[in-house]
């Protein structure tokens, strides 16, 4: 396959942008609280967008235009779901995890926050989540390889396997080199290039096919179910769907963005912001897949995950193509770079320095940090190394997984007084089983996406171990009702 100059180099000019911002994280990275959290200075504008741009990766680009080119309209409920979940958790978690994180103990993890919001010197609770965090991020992060692959497979011709090795190595550079601000500027940039793409490609189907009316025509004639959100649908398919948004507040590359901003009163202006620009690219992502079938209807794709790069790169000169490229490589970089991230720092501060070196000097640390990624990023290229992956399977994989394992640990921690150490444990493994078990069967019941069971069942054994024996800690409970009187305070 050939491709034109222009989009090389279009291409080529944002990957050295990127790097360049590496550099200049790097140079104001001093220490691991920099690396991981970016010294908690996120302005608002930088936590909206990396939040959003964190969380949609390759999936918005790819797997949900995919699923929509596949199956029609009603694949509209994962994002109706994923967009009331987003909401839910800004409103309910960011606020509160940013005050408690910082207030217990200065937490630069997810399990630093859990170890010291309920004091377990047994080392379990953190032991546990840095597992479950190194588990389902190994899988996350090659659900983002695979996507980088399909990207330089179909834009430039190259064979699956090196594709897969030169996504990788662009991604890990720069997350390599400037940790948390560097992933966080990029996030930043990359949202606002996802935004313009899925602004201008169902656009330009839409113009060039007549208008919205003769859109609608041709997806009706073409296929009767497509523009129906409740096509062979039934209750158990619902709920998988629209079940997505309980993931949210169990999501490590996500809270960290909560507990990295400035103070809690830019969280406000950052939800409006977030949640805005989360409406209008969903809505630009499923406007692409219902483009796709009519654009591909008489040629359809083999491969449904592609259809909004050939989209963009059947419809628009070089130079355009190059922007939209770089925006789909941006949407798949910016959830793999935060992955890379929360893994290193998972090892380094929670392992690492915990269980091996308590002295380690902060240079060793970060040390340590960037060795991890360089780790993590070799596990997840193993996996992502076959070519039949589909990045919307990986990604609900590793999405129920921390959804079911640490969403309702983080919500209890932060509004139930009585949950203890033991009822974090009980429902973090819970969760995390929940899914691994009901992920390896089908049919019947097992047909529901396992977030659901996962979460549900994680709920429920945090609710009965914490009332059989609520939390007696008096310094545990002070330090809550603190936490309380700061929220109600700002």
């Amino acid at each position: 396959m050939e491709f034109d100059a222009p989009l090389l180099l279009t291409f080529v000019a944002y990957l050295l942008l990127i790097l360049v911002l590496g550099v200049k994280a790097y140079r104001q990275t001093h220490d691991l609280g920099d690396y991981i959290l970016g010294g908690r200075k996120l302005g608002a504008v930088v936590t909206a967008l990396s939040v959003g741009a964190s969380d949609m990766s390759g999936w918005l680009l790819l797997g949900l235009p995919g699923a929509i080119y596949l199956s029609g309209l009603s694949e509209v409920w994962i994002g109706i779901g994923l967009t009331i979940g987003a909401y839910l958790n800004w409103l309910f978690v960011a606020k509160r995890l940013r005050l408690y994180s910082q207030h217990a103990g200065n937490a630069l993890t997810l399990p630093d926050y859990f170890e010291n919001r309920f004091q377990d010197t047994t080392r379990v609770l953190r032991t546990l989540s840095a597992s479950v965090i190194l588990l389902f991020f190994t899988f996350y992060t090659a659900s983002g390889l695979v996507g980088g692959a399909i990207l330089f497979e179909n834009s430039f011709g190259l064979e699956y396997s090196t594709a897969l090795l030169a996504g990788g190595l662009i991604i890990v550079s720069y997350t390599f080199i400037g940790g948390f601000l560097a992933v966080a500027w990029t996030d930043a940039i990359q949202a606002f290039l996802m935004l313009l793409a899925l602004l201008i490609a169902p656009v330009a189907v839409v113009i060039g096919s007549g208008g919205l009316s003769n859109v609608s025509v041709q997806l009706q004639h073409i296929n009767p179910d497509s523009m129906s959100m409740f096509a062979d649908m039934g209750m158990l398919a619902f709920l998988s769907l629209v079940s997505w948004g309980l993931g949210y507040a169990g999501q490590p590359h996500i809270l960290a963005r909560f507990m990295a901003a400035e103070n809690p009163e830019k969280l406000l202006p950052a939800r409006r912001l977030a949640m805005a620009w989360m409406v209008v690219v969903l809505f630009g992502s499923v406007t692409t897949g219902l483009a796709g079938i009519v654009y591909f209807a008489e040629a359809p794709l083999v491969n449904p995950e592609t259809v909004f790069i050939e989209l963009s790169q059947s419809l628009f000169n070089p130079w355009v193509a190059g922007i939209i490229t770089a925006a789909i490589l941006s949407a798949i970089m910016s959830t793999i770079d935060s992955q890379l991230l929360v893994s290193s720092s998972v090892i380094s501060e929670d392992i690492y320095r915990v269980f091996f070196r308590p002295d380690a000097s902060e240079r060793e640390l970060l040390a340590v940090s960037r060795g991890a990624v360089i780790v993590i990023a070799i596990l997840a290229l193993i996996i992502a190394s076959d070519r039949e992956s589909r990045v919307l399977d990986l990604v609900s994989y590793a999405w129920a997984g921390f959804g079911a394992a640490f969403g309702p640990v983080i919500v209890f921690s932060l509004f139930w007084w009585a949950m203890t150490a033991r009822a974090a444990i009980g429902g973090m493994l819970t969760g995390a089983l929940t899914v691994v078990f009901w992920s390896n069967f089908e049919g019947g019941v097992f047909d529901l996406y396992e977030i659901v069971p996962g979460f549900l069942f994680a709920s429920l054994a945090i609710l009965g171990i914490s009332v059989f024996k609520p939390e007696q800690n008096e310094q545990v409970l002070a330090e809550f009702e603190v936490v309380e009187i700061l929220r109600r305070a700002d």
